[in-house]
């Protein structure tokens, strides 16, 4: 009992000085949140194309790739984007489209010669972003971000990767998950 009274009489004497403290402290823990701001990319490949013509370098998505776009917007349905970029192939805008509409938000297009230039860092810095590109442009562009050449082409076949990456000013994290 004792014990207790002692530790009630140490926190009622210490609150109000915590309280001062924290009040004296609060523009640099402003400052500071402002400065410790993450950006957290979803990177994925374009959904299933038509390859009935091979000459074709622009096919649109197969009613398999419509509903994978669905799909994906689903999964991404609690996730709230603050932007969404696709290559300017009718693959990736009608993959991209379905999450963007469901969000209320319009398809950006970005270059995929171009991966994480300084421009595309600043301007999606502290927001949580949607990447829709291809087989060999995905994993570069998390390679990019990441520096580092950590993850291969995706397969051919395969349209159910989702790399996930997260970057504040003194931690970086990706992963990549497979969503069937």
């Amino acid at each position: 009992m004792k014990l207790l009274y002692m530790l009630g009489l140490i926190l009622s004497i210490s609150f109000p000085s915590c309280a001062q403290k924290e009040k004296s402290n609060s523009v640099d823990k402003q400052q500071s949140t402002a400065n410790s701001k993450t950006t957290t990319y979803y990177f994925i490949r374009h959904a299933e194309k038509d390859r009935r013509d091979p000459a074709n370098s622009d096919p649109n998505l197969t009613q398999e790739g419509k509903n994978r776009a669905q799909n994906w917007s689903t999964v991404f349905q609690d996730i709230k984007f603050d932007a969404i970029y696709a290559t300017k192939y009718n693959r990736t805008k009608q993959t991209a489209q379905a999450t963007a509409t469901r969000q209320n938000l319009k398809v950006m297009m970005y270059d995929p010669n171009t991966l994480f230039s300084s421009k595309f860092a600043k301007a999606t810095e502290g927001k949580t972003v949607l990447v829709v590109g291809h087989s060999n442009t995905t994993p570069a562009f998390v390679n990019a971000i990441i520096k580092k050449k950590k993850y291969s082409d995706i397969d051919d076949n395969d349209n159910s990767k989702l790399f996930i990456v997260s970057l504040s000013k003194k931690n970086l994290i990706d992963q990549v998950l497979t969503i069937n």
